[in-house]
């Protein structure tokens, strides 16, 4: 098997103990890999955004798997992905733009607003859940309740 960048990277983390999942793939718990990949112009991109970003408690930094990324490690409760690329945005950096980098993005953005919602959400009572219901529908007009009174109902 050829040697290449990527490969020598996994090599690497792994000889150190660190873990280094795919960053599009599924990811458990709140720890999150994720990387941030600019475009190819302006040149240097990568190394004012890496001074930027290593300024943040909390971020973890590594050369990404291409040469224009950066990978990041951090927990969902501390940053999230869209938060550093909107900040690195209004910072006059460029992102890669290829629809599939987009579509990446959309969908790591909706998982991880959706994990944030849950997490500060309060947790429903799973035991009791049903009499809930059951006492909705008890109070909600429906086709088994009729309020003629029985003396007044004409039996067909």
């Amino acid at each position: 098997m050829r040697l290449t960048p990527e490969r020598a990277r996994l090599i690497r983390d792994k000889e150190r103990g660190l873990s280094r999942p795919h960053p599009l793939l599924p990811q458990t718990g709140t720890r999150k890999h994720r990387e941030i990949r600019f475009a190819k112009l302006p040149p240097g991109q990568v190394e004012r955004a890496w001074t930027l970003l290593s300024c943040l408690e909390g971020l973890e930094l590594a050369p990404g798997s291409l040469p224009y990324g950066i990978a990041l490690w951090y927990e969902v409760e501390d940053h999230t992905l869209e938060e550093l690329e909107a900040a690195l945005c209004h910072e006059g950096f460029h992102l890669e733009c290829s629809l599939y980098n987009k579509l990446i993005r959309a969908l790591v953005y909706y998982s991880e607003d959706t994990q944030l919602r849950n997490m500060r959400g309060p947790q429903r009572l799973i035991k009791k859940s049903h009499e809930v219901y059951s006492k909705a529908w008890e109070h909600h007009p429906h086709g088994d309740h009729d309020d003629t009174p029985p003396e007044l109902r004409v039996d067909r």
